[in-house]
């Protein structure tokens, strides 16, 4: 972790390496994994603009189509002890083709839809596929990326730069794949979505099927662990306070998170074109901000000084969004992007460093906690609305915000500890690991 007293060996290497040309120079299985990152991102976003239409095109109510989002990271909240458990018996290629698969048929299925249940409930096999493809694709990345740094250590794959210089590309790789197609998700959904509601959910699986046909070309199998992961392992390894607490605090900033992405659409309640125009504004800031901006504010203030206080802003901007007028809403809706890029890239290289886990199991346990928030917020925040008023739902989500900037305070020094961590045992000796 960079800036921390002593954040883990792979986030010392990263400052330098993210200065390196060489992670241009990748293989195509890294670039075809990464391109159907970036499609599956997209899916999350692809909704937001259209969410107004899907209403008025089934005849639902908000908190009812607000379930799309509800549905989706429930199942991948869940998914996350399942992700392991198969690459780890199957593979990793095979595992990225299983969730690419569902992708497309659930993705095509929801396109199909009659009514906001059948929709909601193709959403869940969505993100059951969404799951097993993102959660194994960074480890298939680290796996076939070239290593940042020298040129004999890019040839060698040596200690000066071998694992931690394929960590820290992948790593990037990640984050502007995540970004990008933040970005990119709702300016799809509202170009389709303008035309027919339908449509975004019928581009992406054509995009998702696109992305199987170049993995199962240009990927090879990766090696499997020497010791399979069970069910109960990302459990466990929660058992670290460092990894409990930053999964904690991950938890109410996703709740955040989650408020401005599947709540605010209806607040603005803008035609498809303006409100993918706005969420794309956003996701642009969102890539700018985690790839470019985080690291070196990072290296500058150190982790945690840049999380607590990326929280803190957050929850400020979604306070001014809350009570603002239109112009206001959409103006902090954009500014979001920035504080939730800053704390995406934090809080990934906490989850992957903080423990002695291996990355594969630290983060599944991390990310199992962290997405029942991105499932609650959907659901509870069109209900707060009904139930109060519309300024209420921004506040709740602000004092999460605020309780997941106490949480990293509080639990500074089990942050700063470095973890044990070992290097799993593979049959090639590479290292993997999944975001």
């Amino acid at each position: 972790m960079r800036g921390t007293k002593s954040g883990g060996h792979h986030g010392a290497d990263e400052p330098s390496g993210r200065g390196g040309t060489s992670v241009l120079r990748q293989p195509k299985a890294v670039w075809a994994t990464a391109g159907a990152s970036v499609v599956a991102f997209m899916g999350i976003g692809l909704v937001d603009p259209i969410l107004p239409s899907i209403a008025r095109g089934l005849h639902a109510t908000h908190s009812q189509v607000s379930l799309l989002f509800t549905s989706y990271f429930l199942i991948t909240a869940v998914a996350m002890l399942l992700t392991g458990f198969v690459s780890s018996r199957i593979g990793g290629r095979k595992t990225l083709l299983a969730g690419l698969a569902l992708v497309v048929v659930f993705a095509a299925l929801s396109g199909m839809s009659g009514s906001v249940g059948e929709l909601v409930g193709f959403r869940a096999g969505w993100g059951l596929g969404n799951a097993l493809f993102v959660s194994t694709s960074l480890a298939v990345i680290v796996g076939a990326a070239r290593p940042m740094g020298s040129s004999r250590d890019e040839a060698t794959g040596g200690e000066g730069g071998g694992r931690a210089g394929g960590s820290a590309v992948a790593i990037l790789l990640y984050e502007s794949a995540l970004g990008l197609g933040m970005a990119c998700g709702p300016l799809l959904g509202a170009l389709l979505g303008d035309m027919k509601w339908r449509y975004p959910f019928f581009g992406t699986a054509a995009l998702m099927a696109i992305g199987f046909l170049a993995i199962t070309a240009f990927l090879q199998e990766q090696p499997k662990p020497a010791r399979k992961t069970s069910l109960l392992d990302p459990v466990r390894a929660l058992g670290h306070r460092g990894l409990a607490s930053t999964a904690a605090a991950a938890f109410f900033y996703n709740y955040a998170f989650f408020t401005v992405l599947a709540f605010t659409p209806f607040v603005l309640n803008m035609s498809p074109y303006a409100s993918g125009g706005v969420f794309f504004a956003w996701g642009v800031l969102l890539a700018v901000f985690s790839v470019l901006v985080a690291p070196r504010l990072q290296h500058r203030f150190g982790s945690l000084k840049v999380l607590g206080g990326s929280l803190l802003l957050l929850a400020a901007d979604l306070l001014v969004l809350g009570y603002g007028d239109h112009t206001t809403a959409v103006v902090c809706t954009v500014a979001s992007g920035a504080f939730i890029g800053l704390n995406n890239t934090v809080f990934t290289e906490l989850a992957l460093g903080v423990s002695p886990a291996p990355r594969p199991v630290a983060s599944a346990g991390y990310n199992f906690v962290r997405w029942f928030a991105a499932a609650a917020a959907p659901f509870l925040a069109p209900r707060i609305e009904e139930w109060t008023d519309v300024h209420i739902p921004f506040v709740l989500a602000a004092a999460a915000a605020v309780t997941g900037a106490c949480i990293i305070a509080v639990q500074r020094r089990a942050l700063t500890t470095e973890g044990a961590e070992p290097e799993p045992a593979m049959e090639d000796g590479a290292t993997v690991f999944a975001g």
